[in-house]
């Protein structure tokens, strides 16, 4: 099973720039938007009826900020979820911030975390969010259930996950209370799947800067994570940046799942 997690930055907008045709040669197995930046009424036709490469058509589900143009997630998914939920809290769910959609092996988790802005402004709201994500990946464990959690993260972990870590360091996606974040979230039985494949290695970035021809030079940020329950790890059989995609400031990340069951963290 492939799934893919994209930040497309306004999904009309990447539309116009071959999306669909994109998705029907790629024909993921599950597809994650974050930051859609549209409510469905919106929306085309092509982006209503998503195909697939075999022409079939995806069941789609969306969660959309109140305010216009803002934020929002999707899931496109071959296979209809036992249930599709956003995540319980008004505070977050009235941006569009997550769907969890239930695969009975797996709970998938498409989460576009919130941008903590500059000089910390909206770094509370940020830190909220991500002790509400752990909360629901610590609930769903605790009830023998693998977690899937995928999307924009706007964190880069470790000095080796942005090319300018020390310019950074004051910076919104690199603030030490949003590093100690990850940490936490790692030490509570959560592994970063490409971190765990690509151990040690530097260059591996999702996310780049429109300005200064920053993607042209590669010097970009890694903030968007496919992370699972430790115990699911030996079902990730690749996870993946795929830096050749264009259309958007970041590029899609993707993770390969073994279809053999193996058990969840008790």
């Amino acid at each position: 099973m492939r799934i893919v997690s994209w930040n497309v930055n306004g999904i009309r907008a990447v539309e116009k720039r071959g999306f669909a045709e994109w998705v029907r040669q790629e024909s993921p197995d599950i597809l994650c938007i974050q930051e859609t930046k549209a409510d469905p009424a919106q929306l085309s036709e092509d982006l209503l009826n998503l195909k697939a490469g075999n022409g079939a058509v995806y069941h789609d589900y969306w969660a959309s900020a109140k305010r216009r143009g803002y934020s929002g997630t999707a899931i496109y998914s071959k296979t209809r979820p036992r249930s599709v939920t956003p995540l319980g809290l008004a505070a977050f769910d009235d941006e569009g911030r997550v769907l969890q959609a239930d695969y009975g092996d797996f709970v998938l988790i498409c989460a576009y975390f919130p941008n903590s802005q500059d000089a910390g402004a909206r770094l509370g709201y940020k830190l909220d969010f991500c002790a509400a994500m752990l909360e629901l990946c610590d609930r769903l464990v605790a009830a023998g259930r693998n977690v899937v959690l995928c999307g924009d993260y706007n964190i880069a972990h470790t000095s080796i996950d942005l090319a300018r870590p020390r310019e950074n360091e004051s910076n919104a996606g690199y603030l030490p209370e949003e590093r100690a974040w990850m940490d936490s979230f790692t030490a509570a039985g959560y592994a970063d799947t490409f971190r765990e494949q690509h151990p040690g290695e530097t260059g591996h970035y999702s996310w780049w800067s429109y300005r200064m021809e920053a993607r042209k030079r590669n010097v970009g940020w890694r903030i968007d994570y496919h992370c699972v329950n430790r115990s699911f790890m030996d079902r990730v059989k690749k996870s993946v940046i795929r830096n050749d995609v264009q259309g958007s400031d970041h590029c899609p990340i993707e993770i390969l799942l073994s279809t053999k069951k193996g058990k969840s963290r008790k």
